[in-house]
């Protein structure tokens, strides 16, 4: 396989370490852009001497003059304590990020793929949620900044695509966890974990019966990696997720299991906007990649528990 230069934007972060290891390993050339806000040096440090590794630190919202075969476009803040802390950022990261990076593929006639969301489904109105699903967001909410960001990066993509006949494609990821996952993120895999390691009450919200599907990460990555490696024509918008639905009950109660926690479940109200459901339809991944995640729940909480407890010393 020829050796390909590719860029991956938020490359520090939780997805973005884990994708630079893989194309690593492949034989690829990776040149890692994040500016840190919740990606960590930390994340990478095993890659930096790896001579076909090179980290810059960057923050995309302002043009990047690099020559590359491909980028993958991740960076952005995904956890919604991370995302709100700088609503306005966060917008700019998605949009004017967008704009960059697909000005950067126009110029160096790179393929590019799009982290996009399972938040653009909003709070879905239909279940499970089908690419051709227009979502149901709230505009002026406090998780709009990034609903609303990754619509409009979905947006100019597939206007690049008519206008410039750009190679892109567009992923849709649904709730992901694993090694890697920021310990402060307040998504659920993690805040879960670490409570029941230290002994804290679990803080469910609502009556936890909201559901969610959990992909782990390995499994995540190599469905990022065969949309990119699709041909061109598959352009997306595509679901990768797990469509196994558990509820938060279920999944608390799963970590207090493996973590042998005597945690307490302690009850608090839903957060604004907060979905009830989330769940891919992941026909169109099964047929056009021939990808269906195979990391079943337990076995990927077991290695994201070890992963927490090496980490934070428990």
């Amino acid at each position: 396989m020829l050796c390909k230069k590719i860029l991956v934007t938020g490359g520090a972060g939780f997805l973005g370490s884990h994708l630079c290891e893989r194309l690593l390993e492949r034989g690829d050339e990776v040149l890692c852009v994040d500016n840190l806000f919740t990606g960590t040096k930390q994340n990478i440090a095993h890659l930096l001497k790896n001579p076909k590794f090179e980290f810059m630190r960057a923050d995309i919202t302002f043009p990047l003059y690099v020559e590359v075969d491909e980028i993958y476009n991740l960076a952005c803040p995904a956890s919604p304590i991370h995302y709100q802390f700088d609503p306005v950022q966060t917008t700019k990261t998605s949009v004017m990020g967008a704009i960059n990076m697909l000005g950067l593929a126009k110029r160096t006639k790179a393929k590019i793929l799009q982290a996009s969301t399972s938040e653009v489904y909003g709070d879905p109105e239909i279940h499970p949620q089908v690419e051709s699903y227009k979502g149901s967001v709230n505009p002026i909410g406090i998780r709009a900044c990034y609903d609303e960001g990754k619509r409009c990066a979905e947006t100019l993509f597939f206007d690049y695509y008519r206008q410039h006949k750009l190679r892109i494609k567009v992923m849709r990821i649904f709730n992901t966890y694993g090694p890697r996952m920021h310990p402060n993120d307040g998504r659920v895999v993690s805040n879960f974990i670490i409570q029941a390691l230290r002994g804290e009450d679990i803080t469910i919200y609502g009556e936890g019966k909201q559901t969610r599907s959990f992909c782990f990460v390995d499994d995540l990555i190599e469905g990022m990696i065969r949309l990119m490696d699709s041909k061109d024509s598959l352009t997306g918008p595509i679901n990768i997720g797990n469509p196994k639905e558990f509820s938060m009950l279920e999944l608390a109660q799963n970590v207090l299991e493996l973590t042998e926690s005597k945690s307490k479940l302690v009850f608090l109200p839903l957060p604004q906007d907060d979905p009830k459901q989330r769940q891919p339809d992941i026909s169109l991944a099964k047929k056009e990649l021939l990808w269906e995640p195979k990391i079943e729940l337990k076995e990927g909480l077991e290695r994201t528990i070890k992963y927490f407890k090496d980490a934070l010393g428990f």
